[in-house]
């Protein structure tokens, strides 16, 4: 991108790029140095221990020589939206005010693509702040269908990717956490006009939707903490990049090594 550029506006460089507009006006989330460092350090180790807590994250940030205790790291963990009881990351906060529906993939045999897509919200952590992620994936091959970034936790953007999977097909059943974004009026009447069934996760069962978490971890190990962003046009502009792999280049294990675009064609 060329802000100065005399010839090229910034809408047109946008265009080539394929980047949303909106993205490269986007601030990403500030806080201090330090309190940067220890959301870097806790989100590494969420990935790999997602039980602990603020007691056990508070110990082990000690043993790495820092001197914290356990209100700022409950604070720093709430900011990043983490929670070790539920063994799940809490991005996605719970409204009273929204209606819970039940969750509707237990016992439930996913034979298909497009018979139940997933989404989920993460953090993602960059060299002067964070932004949020949001993915909606097929559940059966694995294929991201559509994904957005945000600096707040508000349901625009998740709205935005609802739009942009639409374009793509219609699942039977959508699951979510019981999130507020996905709880939302304005979200779930979106779902049931197109005549797809909503679903979400009991409270606090972890492998409800386990699938989008397996995308986070593959996702921030290899690539969001190999390449330290430090821009979100230049987040936006990797995390495209890795999802394009992932879709159309990474074997799948699951999918008896093939990749997600491929399960998802087979399929259709």
């Amino acid at each position: 991108m060329e802000p100065s550029h005399g010839e090229i506006s910034i809408r047109r460089q946008c265009q080539l790029l394929g980047l949303p507009r909106s993205s490269w006006y986007y601030q990403p989330a500030l806080a201090s140095e330090l309190n940067l460092e220890l959301m870097q350090l806790i989100d590494e180790q969420y990935m790999k221990t997602p039980f602990y807590g603020r007691r056990r994250m508070t110990a082990w940030l000690r043993r790495q020589g820092y001197e914290v205790n356990p209100k700022r790291v409950r604070r720093l963990m709430r900011l990043m939206g983490l929670a070790g009881i539920t063994f799940r990351p809490k991005t996605s906060q719970k409204s009273p005010e929204h209606k819970i529906h039940p969750y509707l993939l237990r016992g439930c045999a996913i034979e298909r693509a497009n018979q139940v897509w997933c989404a989920d919200i993460t953090y993602i952590p960059m060299v002067c702040g964070y932004m949020y992620l949001v993915a909606i994936m097929d559940w059966w091959s694995r294929y991201v269908l559509a994904w957005r970034l945000s600096n707040t936790l508000e349901r625009f953007f998740c709205l935005e990717a609802l739009e942009d999977a639409l374009g793509q097909g219609r699942p039977q059943i959508f699951n979510t956490d019981q999130g507020a974004q996905f709880t939302s009026l304005d979200f779930t009447t979106r779902l049931e006009e197109a005549g797809i069934r909503i679903s979400m996760d009991g409270r606090g069962c972890v492998f409800d939707n386990i699938f989008i978490e397996r995308l986070w971890r593959s996702l921030k190990y290899e690539h969001v903490y190999l390449y330290q962003h430090e821009t979100v046009p230049d987040l936006h502009l990797g995390l495209a990049a890795y999802f394009h792999f992932y879709n159309h280049e990474r074997p799948h294990q699951a999918l008896a090594y093939a990749t997600p675009a491929e399960a998802h064609r087979v399929t259709l």
